[in-house]
């Protein structure tokens, strides 16, 4: 596969366009099958395309990534942190424990965490109960 950035002549639209190959592009061209998305026009080609190169400046960005990846860490851990403390686990049970408290309206609880499938998630959400997927780091990882 190969991506061209293409120009249409007529409305100066630039738009990106995958082919199969370069030889697909032509015999596109050619049979007058490319066409603008905006104004219809048949008058479409391919603009000056630059590598995408490898330099010292995309060290720089992982570098910032890197930085990035740790702040949310940081604070999902904390997030982690206080549902610890502020919720009761439940383990697998979360659905089951959620309609338990959802439908005993005399159940009162301080608030759950555990484990629950999409599906799970979906039933749940589609009975009124709200619940929600967070993220959640093993701190014992780097």
């Amino acid at each position: 596969m190969i991506k061209y950035k293409l120009l249409c002549k007529k409305c100066d639209l630039k738009f990106d366009s995958w082919f199969a190959s370069s030889n697909e592009y032509e015999r596109l061209k050619k049979k007058k099958l490319l066409n603008c998305h905006m104004c219809n026009s048949i008058k479409v080609e391919k603009t000056i395309m630059s590598p995408q190169l490898i330099n010292s400046k995309s060290k720089v960005d992982k570098k910032i990534d890197l930085e990035k990846y740790n702040q949310v860490k940081k604070t999902i851990i904390g997030y982690q942190k206080f549902i610890k403390e502020n919720f009761k686990y439940v383990g697998d049970n979360f659905a089951y424990e959620a309609r338990s408290i959802h439908y005993d309206r005399k159940k009162k609880s301080k608030g759950i965490y555990g484990s629950a499938s999409k599906e799970d998630l979906k039933e749940l959400k589609e009975e009124g109960i709200d619940a929600h997927m967070i993220p959640w780091v093993d701190e014992s990882e780097n």
